[in-house]
C-alpha cells in the first residue's frame, strides 16, 4: 500500500519539527488549501514570511520575469536586482551598506561580525563581547545560539561561541555595568521578542541603550528579523522609537517566500567589511532579490498606515475577551496570553479552518500584512471561541 505523504516525512525527512497534520496544496492571499480542499485562514503567514500571503501575483510576476532572465551568477557579477535592492533599503532607511544573505541567522553573524572588527580597530582586540538581552531569539547557528537569551536552546550543543552575555530588558544600569565591565563591542536585540512570547521590550530602555551606545561608541544593532518589514506598521519596528542603529538585521519578510538576509549597516560601520571579510554564495540570489523589491515597494506610508489601524482593530477585539489575559506586540504581530494552554488553543483553531503559531506560553499571530479587515476579523472571532472554550 502507498504512503501518505506525512508517512513518507516522517521516514525521510529529520525529526527537527513538530508539525501540525495539516498538509497546504495551495493557496491564495491569506486563504491556504490543504489536500481535501479545506480551506484556512492562514494568521502565521509562513512564520511572518509571506508578506503579502499565498501566490501574490504582484510578486509572482517580478520572481517568474526574473527567473527568465538569470537565476544564479554568485556574487562574482553584479546583477540589476541585488544593486537596486540595496539602494532601496539604504534610501528608505538612511543607512549605507547592505550585505545580503540567505536568512535571519545569516544576518546576525553578519552584524556580530561587523560590531566586533568594528571594535577591534578602534578600541582594541580584547573588545569584543556583545550583549544581548534574555528571553532574546537571534539564530540557530551556534553563534546565533550563543547569542540567544534562552538557556534551554543552549543545552545540548556546548560549547556555544565564547565572547555574549546577557543582560535584563528593563534593567538600564545592569546593561552598562555590562558596557563597562566587559568592554562590550555591541548590543544585539529586538524591539519586540518574537520567539521569545512576544514581548514589547520597554520604549525608554530602548531609547537609553540607544544613547549610550552612541555616546560610548558601542555598535547598536537591531534584529528586525520578524519584526521588520512593514510587520508593526512601520518599515522597521526601531522607527517607533526615533533611534538610529548601527547595524540592522532582517530576513523572513523582505523575501516574500523566497530565502534571503540583509544585514544594512550604518555610517559609523558601513566601511568596517572589506574584500574577503564575508560571504554568502547565494547571498543577493538575483530571483530573491527580485521579490524582495516588489514587496519592499509597496510598503509606502499609506499601506503601513492600513496594517496599523487592522492591527489595531483587532488588538481591540482581543482585549478584555474571554480566556485572554494580555495581548502584546505593534501592528500585525501579536502576543495573545490565554488561560487556556497556547498548544490547545492553535489546535482548536486548526478544527475552525484557522492557522495560528505559538510563542512559549502565547498564541502568536503574524497574518500576511495585506489581509482584508473582513478576512482578519473573521479570524479573530474563531480564535475568540476557541479561546473561550
Amino acid at each position: 500500500m502507498d504512503k501518505t505523504l506525512q508517512e513518507i516525512d516522517h521516514e525521510y525527512v529529520a525529526n527537527t519539527y513538530g508539525r501540525f497534520p495539516v498538509e497546504i496544496v495551495s493557496g491564495k492571499g491569506a486563504i491556504a488549501r490543504d489536500e481535501a480542499g479545506k480551506e484556512y485562514i492562514d494568521m502565521g503567514a509562513g512564520i511572518g514570511v509571506t508578506s503579502f500571503g499565498y501566490c501574490d501575483d504582484v510578486w509572482k510576476a517580478a520572481v517568474i520575469d526574473q527567473l527568465g532572465k538569470v537565476q544564479h551568477t554568485s556574487n562574482l557579477y553584479y546583477t540589476e536586482p541585488c544593486a537596486l535592492l540595496a539602494q532601496k533599503l539604504c534610501r528608505k532607511t538612511g543607512l549605507k551598506k547592505v550585505f545580503f544573505g540567505n536568512s535571519g541567522a545569516e544576518a546576525n553573524e553578519c552584524a556580530i561580525k561587523v560590531a566586533r572588527k568594528y571594535a577591534a580597530e578602534k578600541k582594541g582586540p580584547d573588545h569584543y563581547t556583545i550583549l544581548t538581552l534574555w528571553n532574546s531569539f537571534h539564530g540557530r547557528t551556534l553563534t546565533t545560539l550563543a547569542a540567544t537569551g534562552q538557556d534551554h536552546y543552549h543545552e545540548l550543543f556546548q560549547p556555544l561561541t565564547p565572547g555574549f552575555h546577557m543582560v535584563h530588558a528593563g534593567d538600564f544600569e545592569e546593561f552598562r555595568k555590562a558596557c563597562e565591565e566587559l568592554k562590550a563591542a555591541g548590543i544585539l536585540m529586538e524591539c519586540i521578542q518574537g520567539e521569545g512570547g512576544v514581548c514589547d521590550v520597554p520604549a525608554d530602555y530602548i531609547k537609553a541603550v540607544a544613547a549610550y551606545c552612541k555616546e560610548h561608541d558601542i555598535v547598536l544593532m537591531i534584529d528586525e528579523v520578524q519584526t521588520g518589514n512593514g510587520r508593526t506598521g512601520k518599515l522597521y519596528a526601531y522607527m517607533h522609537y526615533g533611534i538610529e542603529p548601527d547595524v540592522v538585521s532582517t530576513a523572513k519578510g523582505i523575501g516574500g517566500g523566497l530565502p534571503l538576509g540583509a544585514c544594512l549597516m550604518g555610517e559609523k560601520v558601513q566601511h568596517v567589511l572589506g574584500a574577503g571579510d564575508h560571504g554568502s554564495t547565494f547571498g543577493g540570489n538575483p530571483i530573491a532579490c527580485a521579490g524582495a523589491i516588489s514587496i519592499l515597494d509597496r510598503l509606502d506610508d499609506k499601506f503601513l498606515a492600513e496594517v496599523e489601524a487592522k492591527g489595531a482593530k483587532a488588538r481591540a477585539a482581543f482585549t478584555g475577551a474571554e480566556g485572554i489575559e494580555d495581548v502584546s506586540g505593534k501592528g500585525l504581530m501579536f502576543g495573545l496570553k490565554t488561560a487556556k494552554p497556547a498548544g490547545d488553543v492553535v489546535k482548536a483553531c486548526i478544527g475552525k479552518g484557522v492557522l495560528c503559531l505559538t510563542a512559549k506560553d502565547r498564541v502568536r499571530l503574524l497574518p500576511p500584512l495585506n489581509i482584508p479587515e473582513e478576512v482578519l476579523m473573521k479570524a479573530v472571532a474563531i480564535i475568540k471561541e476557541a479561546c473561550a472554550e
